[in-house]
């Protein structure tokens, strides 16, 4: 029988419930516990694809095509398990589903309301995932803050659950804020109080607290909280802050929440196997060189938007024993200074992807900089098509090169929409979106990394390298290392006069793992640590045993 753990979030948004959840995923795993991990989320909309990255942070994308909450992206990281469209639902695909049964009939003309029809299509969303991937626990993350009026639908179908499941196989997970008051010179628990009275307050008593904060709790609050919130003292779980994501999973293990978690749902103890993950974090806090990596976007000013280029990062950083700094650079401003005034000194350069016609140009002047000061690059979906506009107008002299995207009535369409593509109107309708097969090269930089023939990724665009233009690119010196298996679309280009400059259609942060980083990400760091200086000294990580 799958069992089910439910994570509610209190007091504040952005309390970190995907990282406690993720986290969880990795302790089970550990144990040789297979894991799912579902992301209910309030919001209407159907899903994030259309929504501002200001808003809403990375738009993550699974194998399947399914355009999600960048929390799915942590799932996959700490548990190294691929997700589908099935583990990430929205208010606004629930109620779709309901209303188009409505029109179908399936209600048999009867009055379609929250309860029982809504909170059973979330019921129906969850067990799905367990009955289709049949993992020994599935993780349900509810967004939100309790108390917020559209995670209520939500929350009412988490409670019904575990009378229809069996109390045994159900828990209640409740992440929360201890905030520490300077002025007091203590830390307070009224908040989660509070936060656990709404709960309990619509029928659901959390098993487990998690509670964040920034420094140790004393035993004495910990006992407070037990009493105040019916919570046994061993199951008030401290969350408290560390300098990586990646630690949580250790502090959370030293805290015996994975413990708890098994003892509460009647599993078997086993005893984990961090080993791995132990020796990670550790490397990630002993480097040898410092790396500065210039990330030019347009997004720039919410870092959450590039969320997994930048996790990317940081594992290649890890394998190559560096200490990863970021410097953020807005591509608007490169339209109107030199690009030296932003990039000068840096290590490495990245454009990463996007939509829409603001910032290009200078994102194509970054990435002239880094061709003509031999500086590595690598370009992510949108990036390459720049990589290719700035060579065919830099180097081939077709001034008025671009992408069709931008500038429908370019005399050099570089970029292009394929014919099938011309006459569709809906957004989603030209989207290459999910996994699809690239063929490799041989000989080029791209088959020394990967050392493989054909290999597989996350695709996220709507235009396509124009063919007419690859034998021109050619002829000067541009390199197609990789091609869809019937060598009609370009995935990948390189320059070979260069330590390192590859540009890739697709986007390989969404494989990349922090104990497997992605090839390009490592490859990248490699060619960047020559122009590096050794490192300072580092902080030094939690005790994780």
């Amino acid at each position: 029988m799958t069992k089910f753990i439910f994570v509610t979030g209190g007091v504040v948004s952005s309390i970190g419930k995907g990282i406690v959840a993720a986290s969880l995923g990795r302790l089970l795993k550990s144990r040789d516990y297979s894991v799912s991990i579902l992301k209910l989320d309030p919001y209407i909309n159907v899903d994030p694809g259309t929504m501002s990255p200001f808003q809403h942070g990375e738009v993550f994308v699974t194998q399947d095509g399914a355009e999600t909450d960048l929390d799915l992206g942590h799932y996959e990281r700490f548990t190294d398990t691929s997700m589908s469209r099935l583990n990430s639902v929205t208010t606004g695909l629930i109620y779709q589903s309901v209303i188009n049964k409505e029109r179908r009939g399936d209600y048999n003309g009867g009055t379609v309301q929250v309860i029982p029809h809504i909170t059973n299509e979330i019921k129906d969303r969850i067990l799905r995932v367990a009955k289709e991937t049949n993992p020994s626990t599935v993780i349900t993350e509810i967004g939100g803050t309790v108390g917020d009026i559209e995670s209520l639908p939500f929350l009412e179908a988490i409670r019904q659950l575990r009378k229809e499941v069996g109390r045994q196989n159900v828990l209640y997970m409740h992440v929360t804020l201890l905030p520490w008051i300077a002025s007091a010179g203590e830390m307070k628990t009224k908040p989660t109080q509070h936060s656990v009275k709404e709960l309990r307050s619509i029928g659901i008593q959390p098993d487990i607290l998690v509670c964040r904060c920034d420094r140790t709790i004393p035993v004495g609050l910990k006992q407070k909280l037990s009493e105040f919130c019916d919570v046994p003292v061993e199951c008030v779980i401290t969350c408290q802050d560390a300098s990586s994501i990646y630690e949580v999973p250790l502090i959370l293990e030293r805290e015996g929440l994975a413990q708890q978690t098994l003892d509460l749902l009647q599993m078997e103890q086993g005893q984990p196997n961090l080993t791995q993950w132990e020796i990670m974090v550790e490397r990630m806090y002993s480097p040898k060189y410092s790396v500065e990596i210039a990330i030019v976007g347009k997004y720039v000013r919410l870092s959450d938007a590039y969320l997994s280029v930048v996790e990317s990062l940081r594992h290649a950083a890890i394998a190559t024993h560096s200490d990863l700094r970021l410097r953020w650079v807005n591509s608007e401003a490169l339209e109107n200074e030199p690009a030296e005034n932003y990039l000068a000194g840096v290590d490495g350069i990245i454009v990463p992807g996007g939509f829409g016609s603001r910032g290009i140009d200078g994102k194509i002047a970054a990435i002239k900089y880094a061709r003509d000061r031999q500086i590595p690059f690598l370009g992510l979906c949108l990036g390459m098509q720049c990589s290719v506009i700035e060579w065919a107008r830099n180097v081939e002299g077709l001034i008025d090169a671009n992408s069709a995207e931008f500038d429908p009535y370019t005399n050099d369409p570089v970029i292009n929409l394929l014919p099938e593509q011309q006459d569709v109107v809906d957004l989603g309708g030209t989207m290459r979106l999910g996994l699809y097969p690239c063929r490799i090269q041989p000989g080029t930089r791209a088959f020394e990394l990967y050392q493989q023939e054909v290999i597989y990724e996350r695709h996220r665009h709507r235009y396509e390298f124009n063919n007419l233009y690859r034998n021109t690119l050619l002829d000067s010196g541009y390199v197609v290392s990789g091609t869809s298996p019937d060598g009609r679309l370009v995935e990948i280009v390189e320059y070979p006069k260069h330590p390192f400059f590859i540009a890739c259609q697709f986007h390989p942060e969404f494989r990349s793992r922090p104990s497997n980083p992605h090839p390009l990400f490592k490859g990248f760091m490699e060619a960047a640590i020559p122009l590096t200086q050794p490192t300072p000294t580092a902080p030094k990580p939690v005790q994780v045993s």
